[in-house]
């Protein structure tokens, strides 16, 4: 019996037609497995949270100085007639830096002293006539009150009259000359600035009220000062202020360096302080920043915490915010919160922490 060529003709074009298909094929699957392709993780900031009780660091930028720096003036006013100093000079003390015209100090001095001579002579007399029964206890009495208004009179203009000369309370260099010879000055208005270079150099350093809360005597400082080329300084915490700028609200703290005679008087430094944690954050709380903070009502809040490269919402006491930060408990010591990005990140979606300074210097 003969067979069709029908079926073999067709069992021919079978392998044709696979082999005209297979780029075909190979095409939609590329676009299968490129559709398939995981995405990225999700781009985030992330901080790390402390343990309530945990140490930190407080920084700042201040100026240093001589604990001991006076500005000197005089108490009287008068022309200026001698200037013996300029700035960066050095002064022992009790040299005299300045002197004022002193012609109205001695006249006031030898008026009060003739003051004093009358009223004494007048008490002399009037004693005498009392005794002999020929003036009142009264008028004897008044006289003596006189002489002791001219006494006082004349301390006044002697007084007065020492200071016609400004003298160096200590021994050091002037730091700043403020006026010229010819000059009037004013009673209080300052002459110059001198430092004791036996007093030691000093930085004051303008904290936040909140920082300087968490800083005690004795404690440790690292200072850098720009002249010095990012050279690391020791120093120790000395004073903490009682009170607060009132246009700034800051609070100054008071480091002591060792002695160094490349420093000087107003140069520019920055240091960075160990210190405990905020008394703020007391009852248990931990600081962290407040944008890591997702919602809050009440005493809860929640956050976005790190578990592996995944985010996962989670539930936090809320002891409020202050300042930049917020105050929180429930979250283990180094634990991980995200702080940028947290607001689009869902919970158990997969994330990776970036350092903003990278890409910033990627850019």
């Amino acid at each position: 019996m003969r067979r069709s060529p029908q079926p073999l003709l067709q069992r021919a074009w079978r392998p044709l037609v696979f082999a005209a298909a297979l780029p075909l094929l190979a095409s939609c699957g590329g676009k299968a497995k490129e559709a398939e392709a995981p995405a990225l993780p999700t781009p985030v900031e992330a901080a790390r949270v402390a343990a309530p009780n945990a140490a930190g660091t407080v920084s700042g930028t201040g100026t240093l100085e001589r604990r001991r720096e006076m500005a000197l003036s005089f108490r009287i006013a008068g022309v200026l007639t001698r200037m013996t100093v300029e700035a960066g000079d050095s002064v022992r003390a009790g040299q005299v830096i300045a002197t004022i015209d002193p012609a109205n100090l001695d006249a006031r001095q030898q008026q009060t002293s003739a003051d004093l001579e009358r009223a004494r002579r007048d008490v002399e007399r009037d004693k005498a006539l009392f005794e002999k029964g020929y003036v009142s206890r009264q008028r004897l009495d008044d006289r003596q009150s006189a002489l002791k208004s001219a006494q006082a009179a004349y301390s006044s203009a002697s007084f007065d009259r020492r200071w016609a000369q400004l003298v160096s309370p200590a021994s050091g260099v002037v730091l700043a000359r403020a006026v010229q010879t010819g000059e009037v000055v004013q009673p209080g208005q300052v002459v110059a600035r001198v430092a004791d270079l036996n007093s030691p150099l000093v930085l004051r350093l303008p904290l936040a009220a909140r920082d300087a809360a968490r800083v005690r005597v004795g404690d440790t400082a690292q200072v850098k000062v720009e002249d010095l080329g990012g050279q690391s300084l020791d120093g120790t915490v000395t004073r903490v202020g009682e009170a607060a700028d009132t246009r700034t609200g800051a609070v100054t703290v008071e480091i002591e360096l060792a002695g160094r005679p490349d420093l000087r008087s107003g140069q520019i430094a920055s240091a960075q302080l160990s210190v405990r944690a905020a008394a703020s954050a007391g009852n248990g709380f931990a600081r962290i920043p407040a944008e890591a903070v997702l919602e809050a009502a009440g005493a809860r809040a929640f956050v976005l915490r790190l578990d592996g490269g995944v985010a996962r919402r989670t539930a936090v006491a809320f002891g409020g915010f202050d300042g930049d930060d917020a105050l929180v408990s429930g979250l283990a010591d180094g634990a991980q919160v995200i702080t940028a990005g947290a607001g689009f990140v869902s919970d158990g979606e997969k994330v990776r922490v970036v350092d903003p300074a990278k890409l910033a210097e990627g850019r």
